[in-house]
């Protein structure tokens, strides 16, 4: 089945309903960052999305890389981007997804284009999440950068 993302991307699912949790923390999170984002806006509008045990692995050489736990955690995740990213503006993105909402697998694939804090310096790349929903929540995360060496090049003064 093809559907359109939030961005209006193409989006090819087998369950709509892992798409739909997806889609509607992707829509949250910009609300978030609307409202102003890590430090001033409140993680409850994202909170719906994720499981309480959620867990985020994020490749350690990245500055905010290592795994974050829980509600706590992922408020303390989106602090650590918004120190090391200016901005952070999600491209196009891709869809596919596998499995109900229940316990559904998705893969998630993002172009990113971000301006170092640090630095100032601007940069193109594709990020691929596995992300797994369970019981209608985001429950594990795992995204993968093509360069995590360009990355800290970028955001290393």
């Amino acid at each position: 089945m093809t559907s359109r993302s939030a961005s209006g991307a193409s989006a090819v699912t087998a369950a709509p309903d892992t798409t739909a949790v997806l889609t509607g923390m992707y829509a949250a999170e910009s609300r978030y960052l609307a409202a102003g984002g890590p430090g001033r806006a409140s993680f409850d509008l994202l909170a719906p999305y994720f499981a309480p045990d959620v867990v985020l692995h994020q490749a350690r050489a990245l500055p905010y890389g290592g795994t974050w736990r829980g509600h706590d955690g992922m408020t303390r995740f989106f602090l650590a981007m918004s120190e090391t990213w200016e901005s952070f503006e999600i491209g196009k993105q891709e869809f596919l997804a596998s499995g109900p909402a229940t316990g559904g697998t998705a893969v998630v694939h993002t172009m990113v284009r971000a301006r170092a804090r640090a630095t100032g310096r601007e940069l193109a790349f594709p990020i691929v999440q596995t992300i797994t929903v369970r019981d209608g929540r985001i429950s594990r995360v795992r995204p993968f950068y093509w360069d995590t060496a360009a990355i800290v090049a970028a955001t290393t003064p």
